[in-house]
């Protein structure tokens, strides 16, 4: 039963490392544009960084649970 959970647990910190990947990229895309605000530049910027983190901590989170489903 631990393999199915763990297996469970892979695929969705997988899809939530994904979802991460795009907001980042998508705010950069916003932190890049010259006819957005000095703002909402800014808050794209600093969102893309917690963005990223997200990111590794749900792809290392997928990873220990894709090694634990093995065993």
């Amino acid at each position: 039963m631990d393999k199915i959970n763990d297996a469970a647990n892979y695929v969705s910190e997988t899809v939530q490392g994904a979802l991460s990947t795009a907001s980042k990229e998508g705010n950069k895309e916003v932190a890049k544009d010259s006819n957005a605000s000095l703002g909402t530049r800014a808050t794209a910027a600093k969102d893309a960084v917690g963005d990223k983190v997200d990111e590794q901590k749900h792809n290392r989170t997928a990873d220990v649970n894709k090694e634990a489903a093995k065993h």
